[in-house]
């Protein structure tokens, strides 16, 4: 059994937060009987390009990194059952590992600070009445248990792994039938076609020693790479669009990968 199965029951014990001081808010969004909260990412009114513009009315869908769980009630609300899966204290986030940082005080900070965004999807869930299931744990090892999702989402979640091949991997062999990558965009795509591509096979590596920064991003992802991992992983057909969204009060440019299976899933072990 998976360890991130505790008391015999895969799915988190709902939480009953009401203070809002004890949490902390990833995205902008109302909340039913508490008010307005602000986050540094609002999305509001840009859920569909977010998604990509994908239904996910009556699917099962697997969100990563749902963080305070905007785009988890948004696609409950649009009639998705939806399975949240994110990190808690008890997991470790893919902080890079600077040698001349306070990287032990750092993890703990953090830790702190996912408690907190734990908080706030708990408030969240309690007020609206969601029907959301969360799962803790780390996106390397997800649980079979999990089962076949219609649809995975991984927003904004990619650049902040060590590993983002190896999350592909684990999600996509939990999903039948399309993965939406949200991730922010580059100028690439405004580089002809022909030399695009070519830069398009490698990632850039963000960490600097010298500033020690960023501390919780490794990469920067183009699309064009992304539709070639998820190609490996049986997923040949995609489509990507750009888009604009608002990051600590400015616009950002993001884009957003939409691939659907053409080879069938494989068995979950």
């Amino acid at each position: 059994m998976s360890a991130a199965i505790r008391g015999g029951s895969l799915y988190a014990e709902p939480k009953v937060v009401t203070d809002p001081a004890e949490c902390h808010f990833y995205h902008s969004m109302e909340v039913p009987g508490y008010g307005e909260f602000e986050g540094p990412w609002d999305l509001r009114g840009g859920e569909a390009e977010y998604l990509g513009g994908v239904d996910v009315s009556g699917k099962r869908v697997l969100e990563i990194g749902t963080a305070s769980g905007f785009l988890c009630f948004h696609m409950e609300q649009a009639g998705a059952d939806v399975v949240a899966f994110d990190l808690s204290p008890e997991q470790s986030f893919d902080l890079v590992p600077y040698a001349r940082s306070d990287h032990s005080g750092y993890t703990a900070a953090m830790k702190q600070h996912v408690g907190m965004i734990n908080n706030a999807f708990w408030l969240n869930h309690r007020a609206r009445n969601s029907q959301a299931r969360a799962v803790y744990g780390t996106v390397y090892e997800l649980p079979s248990e999990l089962g076949a999702f219609d649809i995975a989402t991984l927003g904004s979640v990619l650049l902040h792994l060590r590993d983002p091949f190896l999350a592909l991997e684990k999600t996509l062999a939990h999903t039948r039938e399309t993965v939406v990558i949200t991730d922010k965009s580059s100028s690439l795509h405004r580089i002809p076609l022909r030399l695009s591509d070519k830069l398009a096979r490698g990632m850039f590596f963000r960490p600097d020693a010298l500033t020690c920064s960023p501390e919780t991003t490794w990469w920067r992802l183009t699309p064009q790479l992304l539709q070639r991992m998820v190609a490996v992983l049986g997923f040949e057909e995609s489509r990507v669009s750009y888009h604009r969204q608002l990051y600590m009060g400015k616009k950002t440019s993001l884009f957003t990968l939409v691939a659907r299976r053409t080879h069938s899933l494989p068995e979950l072990v």
